[in-house]
């Protein structure tokens, strides 16, 4: 048999009966299938489909939702996903199944340098206000820039300089929720929909204020004015969310109740700050670090920092403790942020008298 010889019925029977349903055409290669053979099954009225350029569906139907997204990732990966096997033989049966207690072996990735982004990312991470799957005409794929591809079919590409490290997905790359909704805000124009799934992001736990304005910045998407207001919509929700754990820290955990969202003046002097809690007795200010990069991307976190840092400075130089704590902190450590609050009004007795403050509601 030479290389041209034509490969008998039962390799092809034995891939359209394989799992995944989707492969690539340098897959198909490998296992033997030549390109003639490949052209044929996709041709009109055949058994496979030519789903993306180089990605064969091994049925005639319409794909389902995984399908669609096992083929738009192996499209985007697929110099990648060349798997050498010997020739002339089908799909390599499955591994046997892993006795119990046994360590599993390390699994390769499966999708090298792509990852499933905006509204389809979002949709796999449970969002309600994102579209169904099989409503998505063209499913965002994140790519590096340099890669040439081009967008065809339910395949979007996305390009960027860096890629972020994927979240896994029932299976799947997924890029992480903050990016997946700058690729979604990207190609909305409804500002009614940008602010649900915006609002969503926080309101459902799945990542901090911060990090998503962090990449709307970056994207530089806040010149949009629908963009800005569900922004704003956004902080306004997760200082709520953050001001409600900070609530139930002190009552859960016992500590002595502050006054609240609070001003500080030296007597007749200038204006010191807002606090978010204070315990005049004892001098101990807590804020709320709610910080968020709005003015562009040139601004790093380090500018941010230092408006925190002059007023803590100087409350400290005139005996007053102030204690940060992030919404996240608070989300994940409530316990451990209730100890450290403790111990500074433990400590108040130990230190010299704070100077005096006037104390006025915010």
């Amino acid at each position: 048999m030479n290389h041209n010889t034509p490969l008998s019925p039962r390799p092809l029977s034995h891939l359209s009966d394989a799992q995944p349903r989707v492969l690539s055409t340098s897959q198909l290669r490998a296992h033997g299938v030549a390109n003639a053979e490949i052209n044929q099954q996709c041709r009109p009225g055949g058994a496979w489909q030519q789903f993306l350029p180089g990605v064969c569906l091994l049925h005639p139907g319409p794909p389902t939702s995984e399908e669609r997204l096992h083929a738009v990732l192996m499209y985007a990966a697929r110099s990648s996903l060349r798997e050498p096997a010997p020739r002339g033989q089908g799909i390599p049966a499955q591994p046997a199944a892993t006795e119990p207690g046994a360590q599993e072996p390390p699994t390769p990735q499966r999708y090298p340098d792509a990852m499933i982004t905006g509204l389809a990312a979002l949709a796999l991470y449970g969002f309600s206000s994102a579209p169904s799957l099989l409503s998505l005409d063209r499913i965002d794929v994140l790519v590096p820039r340099l890669r040439r591809l081009r967008s065809t079919g339910c395949a979007r590409i996305v390009r960027t300089p860096a890629l972020p490290k994927p979240e896994q997905v029932t299976g799947l790359p997924v890029a992480p929720v903050p990016r997946a909704l700058a690729d979604a805000v990207a190609e909305l124009s409804e500002a009614g929909i940008v602010r649900r799934l915006l609002t969503e992001a926080v309101r459902g736990g799945h990542c901090e204020p911060t990090a998503v304005v962090r990449e709307l910045t970056q994207a530089r998407l806040l010149n949009r004015p629908h963009v800005a207001d569900a922004v704003d919509t956004l902080l306004a929700e997760g200082r709520a969310i953050a001001e409600d754990h900070l609530y139930r820290m002190v009552r859960e955990h016992g500590l002595p109740d502050p006054v609240w969202n609070v001003d500080l003046r030296l007597p007749g002097g200038p204006h010191l700050g807002g606090l978010d809690a204070y315990w005049p007795e004892q001098a101990v200010a807590l804020e709320l670090d709610t910080r968020a990069p709005r003015q562009g991307p040139w601004q790093d976190d380090d500018a941010l920092w230092s408006e925190y840092a002059r007023k803590r400075e100087h409350l400290e130089r005139l005996g007053i403790t102030v204690i940060h704590v992030t919404p996240r902190k608070l989300r994940d450590a409530m316990e451990q942020q209730a100890a450290v609050v403790r111990t500074a009004l433990m400590a108040a007795c130990d230190r010299d008298p704070a100077a005096y403050v006037v104390v006025l509601p915010r």
